[in-house]
């Protein structure tokens, strides 16, 4: 029982912190960095969207979606490199910054149309998968969990409601577009809709454990997909809490 228990405080360090306790025996199965994982880096990765990006679009989406080209290139220089560590690295980044220009360009010109949302989101799906049989396979896997997060989260929303609030919201004045936001946050606080967003956190978070099982490509992706999560309840809570942090405002 002693041993099971070390065990499971191990995998749980893993997941949540990326690197295992140092006086611990790792699990079996599990490879355990000695320094700062790509994993962690995926997670950071998908925290920028809310808290960089978000802002940035919002007040100035030309800067925003042209940035995508120095992370493109540096993304490419990396992933070009002799070195594995740095290959993965620039692999990793150029799914970001697959991700980064489609929620730019989105965000940028089309956020009143959440229809478009997913589309949009899903304009280098082609190079995603081609890339999962190439050097670039981190980048297609970072690239499509970001891509099944976003499909997660716009249809639990259009389940429970919510989409009439999403173009309202963000074409009304700073002062109601926040008290839409908040209601919009309440309204996921019902029975109902708190049972079909519930099975939709459940449902990501058995996709995300299943891929950690399954090597270190679908690791990276297992970490996207479970930091997805965290950060759209660190959303709802920001727009319950404070709507102008949420950067939709």
């Amino acid at each position: 029982m002693a041993a099971e228990r070390l065990r499971l405080r191990n995998v749980f360090s893993v997941l949540v912190i990326g690197a295992a306790p140092s006086l611990l025996p790792a699990p079996r199965g599990l490879a355990l960095p000695n320094r700062l994982s790509l994993d962690l880096v995926a997670a950071l990765l998908v925290c920028l969207p809310v808290f960089v990006q978000a802002p940035l679009v919002h007040s100035h989406p030309l800067v925003a979606t042209l940035l995508t080209v120095p992370l493109l290139g540096t993304g490419i220089v990396l992933g070009l490199s002799p070195s594995a560590q740095r290959a993965r690295a620039g692999a990793l980044l150029v799914g970001f910054a697959g991700s980064w220009l489609c929620g730019s360009l989105f965000w940028g010109w089309c956020r009143l149309h959440p229809l478009w949302h997913l589309p949009i989101e899903a304009l280098a799906l082609p190079l995603a998968l081609g890339g999962l049989r190439s050097r670039w396979q981190l980048a297609g896997s970072f690239y499509l969990a970001s891509l099944l997060g976003t499909a997660a989260t716009d249809a639990s929303m259009a389940l429970t409601g919510l989409m009439p609030l999403w173009p309202a919201a963000l074409a009304a004045e700073a002062g109601q577009a926040g008290a839409l936001l908040q209601e919009a946050a309440l309204r996921l606080l019902t029975p109902l809709n708190l049972v079909l967003i519930s099975g939709f956190a459940a449902a990501l978070l058995g996709v995300g454990l299943g891929l950690w099982k399954r090597g270190a490509t679908a690791r990276l992706a297992a970490a996207t997909v479970i930091t997805t999560l965290l950060v759209d309840a660190l959303f709802v809570a920001l727009v319950l809490i404070a709507p102008r942090w949420s950067g939709l405002i």
